[in-house]
């Protein structure tokens, strides 16, 4: 499918997300996504009209609440290829890296990469992980080859991002499993990234763990996903309310997973809003999403290597995220005058900071598309980077 093509084949489906008010450019999904008028639909029933606790009531509302909970870990599991009893409802990827950073039994050595999210280094070193770092190939994506060499019988775990939040680097993940298992290490997938906008199906993949954030799959925000089809081999890691089987002032037995992952009333509403944006996503279809963010990149990325000032990074097939850097001119600089144009991009580190030290940069200018984006949007941003470009001039 052509640039073109894919662009002109897209539904417009601007009209709907409230957020996206007329004359403004949103540009900055990678950070968190917008949410389509179904999903705010899903989170005010669930919150008003339906609303009531799950699992522990008898009466009726109780019970049809916890089945719909319990449909909504049943679809979002499915999204991903995955049954439901491998899902743990978590706040986000962060939370769902730090339970297995500091549930896993058999700590050692991690092997990261330098273009990692801070959510998946701080944890690994607070837990007291021996971290090993992976580099990077030319043009910004994780180098496997490196990687393969690197790994030893004394690396008990991998965890590498499946899209880069800054470069939009994508990875090979069933090679990364297949490096990683040769030496008995696991592997851990950030999907945060990935979910919006590839196909995921965790079995193919082959990968150990797969977590994601819900904010950024056009879901609520204060709920994420840890996949894994080894939970039952990790011991909680949260203690209270629901995660439990037996409480005695002598001992506790717990639930089996993913229950005993999820202490205390769970994210019952943020779960329901979820699964509306997997349908929302669905509907559209995660190929066509791809394609018209991949059109989207093609386009910002011609354009922008035709101007001198500016630096593009990461490859060419990043996955609906493009940084730059312009000659000069802050990425603050760069974001405050295009805000004054209705363009919305990220400026900074990105939270990722030994890639920012990587790439010899302070910080980055950060587009990043979502199914609502368009060749408007690209045209905006293009103008107004010729904007600062006079004024820096």
């Amino acid at each position: 499918m052509t640039i073109a093509t894919a662009l002109r084949t897209f539904p417009d489906v601007r009209g709907d997300f409230l957020g996206l008010t007329h004359g403004w450019h949103y540009l900055d999904t990678a950070a968190t996504a917008q949410k389509p008028q179904a999903v705010i639909d899903a989170t005010v029933n669930a919150m008003g009209r339906d609303y009531a606790t799950v699992h522990r009531g008898v009466y009726a509302r109780s019970a049809d609440m916890t089945l719909a909970y319990e449909a909504a870990r049943r679809r979002i599991a499915g999204f991903i290829g995955a049954r439901e009893e491998q899902i743990a409802f978590v706040r986000g990827a962060t939370e769902a890296i730090n339970l297995v950073a500091y549930s896993h039994p058999k700590k050692g050595r991690v092997l990261l990469s330098v273009l990692e999210h801070h959510s998946n280094i701080v944890p690994w070193q607070l837990a007291g992980w021996q971290v090993d770092v992976c580099p990077l190939t030319e043009d910004g994506c994780i180098d496997l080859d490196a990687a393969e060499k690197l790994l030893t019988p004394d690396h008990t775990m991998v965890a590498f991002a499946h899209v880069s939040n800054v470069l939009g680097s994508p990875l090979d993940v069933a090679r990364a499993a297949e490096i990683a298992h040769r030496v008995g290490a696991e592997l851990l997938i950030d999907g945060c990234q990935a979910v919006p906008r590839l196909p995921v199906d965790v079995p193919v993949l082959g990968c150990d763990y797969y977590v994601f954030s819900g904010h950024k799959l056009y879901g609520p925000t204060g709920i994420g996903v840890l996949w894994s089809d080894k939970l039952d081999t990790l011991p909680p890691w949260q203690g209270g309310g629901s995660m439990i089987d037996r409480v005695t002032f002598e001992k506790t037995t717990y639930a089996p997973a993913p229950t005993r992952f999820e202490a205390g009333t769970p994210a019952i509403i943020e779960a329901i809003g979820l699964a509306a944006a997997v349908d929302y996503v669905e509907a559209i279809g995660i190929d066509a999403i791809h394609a018209h963010e991949c059109a989207l990149v093609g386009t910002l990325r011609e354009a922008l290597a035709r101007k001198n000032s500016i630096t593009l990074f990461g490859p060419e097939n990043s996955a609906g995220i493009v940084s730059f850097a312009m000659a000069g001119v802050h990425p603050h600089d760069i974001g405050t005058i295009l805000d004054e144009s209705g363009v919305a991009i990220r400026a900074g580190h990105h939270c990722a900071q030994p890639l920012m030290e990587h790439l010899g940069v302070a910080a980055t200018a950060r587009a990043s598309f979502g199914v609502y984006s368009n060749d408007d949007d690209v045209a905006a941003l293009v103008d107004g980077l010729a904007r600062v470009e006079r004024i820096f001039g």
